[in-house]
């Protein structure tokens, strides 16, 4: 079988690997290496993503809102309301900490407010503060469009290409997949859950990029979800849920599970659990439980994702550990991981972002 042979290979071709080699462009040949049948299998695919500026928290957020206008036409305006009884009082107070004085948006909603907003919450939720600018984001066309603008620049996708093998040679990467071998003068780490696999297997830096599962599910109440109900978080992260199509809910435990790199499932307690806290936060009766799912989210040891040349393999750039902000940080960490990759100035509009933040070096 010959070789492919390539300036710049991506390992994984879900939204961190399609929107990088739409950032590269026709600059360099690019190689998507996706190891399922079809992109964006496990995390991408799964997603119930949406745009927060406070999602993430500080580390996060200069990323996010130097995306928003890269993503502006997959949003759809939705607004947040980060909720608090007296167990998440302190939790929504520092939320407010963390951000005063610097974007989101924070406005406090209380009483009646809060109940217009959230029709049959419990009288145990008193406090509120509401995010406006938060939105649904399209995660179908985003990463369609990405895959798209890559193939227009002259990226070429290989799927079932799992790697499984890799060694540097003569200033080059020889990589074995199972679609065949190929070769390439660097090697982009963007896979997600297996991020850590790829690394050890290229003999990088040792980093621990932890999957983590999250569980969402999807239910009809009665009253049906209303299509202007916005985000609803529990400040103290125990749950979730939003509006979708047709009356329906999705809701999730926010819960974050490790897990080993897999197509994972729903775990059952998980599901009971949040639908026990749903019941306990809102009046609503629950009609019909049509479907649960589990997605993966892979985090870096300080939760900030990786972007940038390893210190220890030559020619191997990371691009990992987004957690589960890669799609909300799409635009910002693609053009970050491309000027970092090819060696060219940040664009001007991530001046607000620190890209030594992100750097792999951090973990020496």
């Amino acid at each position: 079988m010959s070789i492919l042979r390539t300036d710049i290979a991506i390992i994984g071709a879900g939204i961190a690997g399609a929107t990088l080699a739409a950032a590269v462009g026709a600059r360099a040949r690019v190689l998507l290496l996706e190891a399922e049948p079809q992109p964006g299998y496990h995390a991408t695919g799964r997603s119930a993503a949406f745009w927060s500026e406070s999602y993430g928290g500080p580390a996060i957020q200069p990323l996010t809102t130097a995306s928003r206008a890269g993503l502006a036409s997959y949003l759809r305006p939705r607004g947040c309301l980060h909720i608090a009884d007296a167990a998440g009082a302190a939790a929504l107070d520092r939320l407010a900490a963390d951000f005063a004085g610097r974007s989101p948006t924070l406005l406090p909603v209380n009483g009646a407010a809060l109940r217009d907003r959230v029709p049959g919450l419990s009288a145990g939720y008193v406090r509120a503060l509401e995010e406006p600018d938060v939105c649904d984001i399209d995660v179908a066309r985003y990463h369609a469009d990405a895959l798209a603008e890559a193939k227009r620049s002259g990226a070429v996708l290989l799927t079932d290409a799992a790697v499984t093998g890799a060694e540097r040679m003569a200033g080059r990467w020889r990589l074995t997949t199972r679609a065949g071998g190929v070769e390439a003068g660097i090697v982009v780490n963007a896979a997600g859950a297996w991020a850590s696999a790829v690394g050890d297997l290229c003999g990088a830096t040792a980093i621990a990029v932890t999957p983590y599962r999250r569980t969402v599910i999807q239910l009809m109440t009665d009253p049906p979800a209303r299509p202007d109900l916005p985000l609803v978080m529990d400040a103290g992260g125990t749950f979730y849920f939003k509006p979708e199509a047709g009356g329906r809910l999705w809701l999730s435990p926010h819960d974050e599970t490790a897990s080993l790199a897999q197509d994972v499932a729903p775990d059952e307690l998980d599901v009971a659990l949040a639908i026990d806290r749903l019941e306990r936060a809102v009046d609503w009766r629950i009609v019909k439980r049509e479907r649960a799912w589990a997605g993966l989210r892979s985090f870096a040891p300080d939760r900030a994702p990786i972007y940038g040349f390893d210190s220890t393999a030559p020619g191997f750039f990371w691009f990992a550990g987004q957690g589960g902000f890669g799609i909300q940080t799409g635009p910002a960490g693609a053009a970050l991981g491309a000027a970092l990759l090819l060696g060219e100035p940040l664009p001007a509009w991530l001046g607000d972002v620190d890209a030594e933040r992100y750097a792999p070096g951090r973990f020496l």
